[in-house]
């Protein structure tokens, strides 16, 4: 898609109420954005229709709704803590940051420059304070994924519907990624919805 059909699409899904840049009036942040009148109806729409042809009428699904707090440790034996990164480097020039694998030969999109920091790995979860006291003793991720949760869960499902395998969980959830360069409208974002 070129830049121009990706303004013209932004711009539509504004005028008609679909989606909005996220606190747009006080300038916005990158890769977050809001649904609109017409935006959360259609996204009400998709995640009624999965459900029904996922849950309802299957017989071997059954749902859940985890929290999208995750336990350091989840994500600590899960492996994210170590290798849910991206490849980060800096602009030495205009001090701008990018991902180094998506970089057209090593050059800085923003001033041309070759001048660039060594890559190295960014973490692209979100950690955030537990409690009332914000000491770094008691932290949790905001999920990357809403995969873990199921994962975590399975023993509960199985003990509280008397399920055996082979069945499924499914759910519907928010997920978080601190991305490096969000970009494509809603195709590269920071918060998203995902149905697993």
């Amino acid at each position: 898609m070129t830049a121009n059909s990706m303004e013209e699409l932004v711009s539509l899904c504004k005028r008609r109420g679909f989606i909005f840049q996220s606190n747009d009036i006080y300038g916005g942040i990158k890769g977050l954005y809001d649904y609109g009148p017409m935006g959360v109806e259609l996204k009400n729409n998709l995640k009624q229709a999965w459900w029904k042809s996922m849950v309802y009428e299957r017989d071997d699904i059954e749902g859940l709704d985890a929290s999208i707090l995750s336990a350091p440790v989840v994500l600590q034996q899960s492996g994210h803590e170590d290798t849910f990164t991206d490849p980060l480097v800096d602009c030495k020039n205009c001090k701008s940051r990018w991902r180094s694998d998506q970089l057209s030969n090593n050059t800085c999109p923003e001033c041309k420059s070759k001048d660039l920091t060594d890559p190295r790995p960014f973490n692209l979860m979100f950690k955030t304070a537990i409690g009332p006291v914000d000491d770094g003793s008691s932290f949790a991720y905001l999920r990357p994924e809403t995969c873990q949760q199921i994962f975590t869960n399975f023993k509960n499902i199985t003990d509280s519907t008397s399920r055996v395998v082979p069945f499924g969980i499914a759910q519907i959830g928010k997920a978080f990624r601190n991305e490096i360069t969000p970009r494509n409208f809603i195709f590269r974002v920071r918060e998203f919805e995902q149905m697993e």
